[in-house]
């Protein structure tokens, strides 16, 4: 049954049955109108993101595999650039507000690492952010009173401007994807240390 759910999970979020977005870049944070709430209450918004580099995720915390792989390999990323990850905005943002309340999510980011903030909102205020960012999301039923949701899966970058700098997508190779991190920050080639 587990291989089952692991399946179709992989099937809707990053296999055939997920849609794409091909060519839809997010709006600037700047040109962004949004407020939510993080997982320790605090009100945020796009200005919350701005004047630092920020690496954003949407998801679930009900997520069978890609949320928590990617989490897993943002907290891995955060490792290898150190001291440096605190330049850095760092949000999971979730697509199943129902569910996700800022205690449920203090309890879930704090498993991956304690740059990763997680911010939940009503469903019409994480809509509205994920039309900001160009994400696609939606509820699928997957047995009696249960569902699951196909959701965009990339880790967006952002510069420090505001700027929308790139995507990570979740197979890249860390090789790849701690320099892109490195670039949205400004760093080039100064050493961690």
């Amino acid at each position: 049954m587990f291989g089952v759910a692991l399946f179709l999970g992989w099937w809707q979020v990053d296999g055939p049955g997920a849609e794409r977005s091909v060519g839809k870049r997010p709006m600037p944070l700047s040109s962004m109108d949004f407020s939510l709430v993080d997982h320790q209450g605090n009100d945020v918004g796009p200005n919350t993101m701005q004047g630092k580099a920020s690496l954003v995720f949407f998801g679930f915390t009900y997520c069978p595999d890609v949320c928590p792989s990617t989490l897993i390999d943002i907290a891995g990323w955060l490792d290898e650039i150190d001291k440096v990850a605190e330049r850095l905005n760092v949000v999971f943002v979730t697509v199943d507000p129902e569910r996700d309340t800022p205690a449920v999510l203090a309890e879930y980011v704090s498993n991956f690492h304690p740059v990763i903030r997680g911010w939940s909102g009503s469903p019409t205020q994480i809509r509205q952010m994920a039309d900001s960012f160009r994400v696609f999301f939606e509820k699928v039923p997957s047995g009696s009173d249960s569902y699951v949701l196909n959701h965009t899966a990339s880790v967006f970058l952002f510069g420090p401007d505001g700027d929308f700098v790139s995507t990570i997508d979740i197979h890249e190779p860390r090789d790849f994807a701690v320099p892109k991190i490195r670039r949205a920050i400004g760093i080039f080639e100064e050493q961690d240390g």
